[in-house]
């Protein structure tokens, strides 16, 4: 149960948010979203069409630090599941069962699940981290599509009725800043275990060393192919944090707006109903975006560790290191 203590600390990275920033590519799914509202022709477009705003509204100041909505959802789910794994390890037993037996089977299933991607000695290192993103953004996601998420709060009153135009709360991972702040984190712990794993020898000579056995001209040409690859491997490593963020970004964004314009499409009375299916399609792509985060970030670590394994485990002949190295 060691997973859950890193909660508090992406809760702290998240803290660091200093400004809400807006996303070219989830606006333009939200947008689509809009479009299908206003083909409905529906009397309440005009409100629907707005959708989620980029920007999370800022609640309150805590001395020069913003807190917005989705900051406090984010402390929420956070308090909720370290409320919830410790009461349910409180009181250990041999033969677990209630929600201590869900909480060991779900660590266990990850834990099998982890380790058959990137081996036995890996894991061991990371698999706090790993799961805890799996766990806390499973649970974000899922919170944000709570009744009364993003609806309740503050607005003004329209001809359409009243339009919430400051939500008390909103979809963490609806928020960029929260998805690159998970993003950050996992870039530097990736730099920790890069260099933990190959020395800063052998990080460079993972990037920018040739592959293979050369000689002559050939081993002067593949040098330079491989330098040049190497230049290209930091620039895609740099923009991982970018690319894992505004994969979840776009997607929880999006969907929130979906789930906003088949509500205001239904109207008064039948909004819950044209926006039923959509709420079972967000319970699955919670579950899969969160799969898809941690799988990307656990195989870009594989990637820069498993060259060390590789070379201790032809060295050794045997071990957990060229078991690792099989999976």
């Amino acid at each position: 149960m060691r997973g859950w203590n890193l909660i508090l600390k992406l809760v702290l990275a998240a803290c660091l948010q200093l400004g809400a920033l807006a996303a070219e590519p989830a606006a333009a799914l939200a947008n689509a979203a809009a479009h299908v509202a206003t083909a409905a022709g529906h009397e309440g477009v005009e409100a629907a069409s707005e959708g989620l705003p980029t920007a999370s509204p800022i609640l309150f100041h805590v001395g020069p630090l913003p807190v917005t909505n989705a900051m406090v959802v984010t402390w929420v789910v956070a308090l909720l599941l370290v409320i919830a794994i410790r009461t349910a390890t409180r009181k250990m037993q041999a033969v677990p069962s209630g929600a201590q037996n869900f909480w060991e089977w779900l660590v266990e299933s990850l834990y099998n699940f982890l380790e058959g991607i990137i081996g036995t000695e890996l894991v061991k290192k990371t698999f706090w981290f790993f799961s805890t993103l799996f766990i806390l953004i499973l649970c974000t996601n899922w919170f944000g599509i709570l009744p009364g998420v993003g609806t309740v709060g503050m607005g003004v009153q329209t001809e359409h009725g009243f339009h919430v135009t400051s939500p008390f709360l909103r979809g963490a991972n609806a928020d960029f800043n929260m998805t690159f702040a998970m993003a950050m984190v996992f870039f530097v712990l990736w730099v920790v275990w890069a260099f933990q794993a190959n020395g800063f020898g052998g990080v460079i000579k993972h990037i920018f060393a040739p592959k293979g056995e050369t000689s002559g001209a050939l081993k002067v040409l593949m040098f330079v192919v491989f330098a040049l690859v190497g230049l290209l491997e930091i620039v895609s490593i740099m923009f991982r944090p970018v690319s894992l963020s505004f994969r979840l970004y776009g997607n929880a964004f999006a969907g929130e707006n979906i789930i906003e314009a088949m509500t205001h499409i239904g109207g008064a009375y039948f909004g819950w109903l044209t926006a039923l299916p959509f709420y079972f399609m967000e319970l699955l792509v919670g579950v899969v975006q969160a799969l898809v985060f941690m799988l990307l970030t656990a195989v870009f670590t594989l990637l820069i560790c498993s060259h060390d394994e590789e070379e201790h485990g032809h060295g050794r002949g045997h071990g957990p290191q060229t078991d690792a190295a099989k999976h």
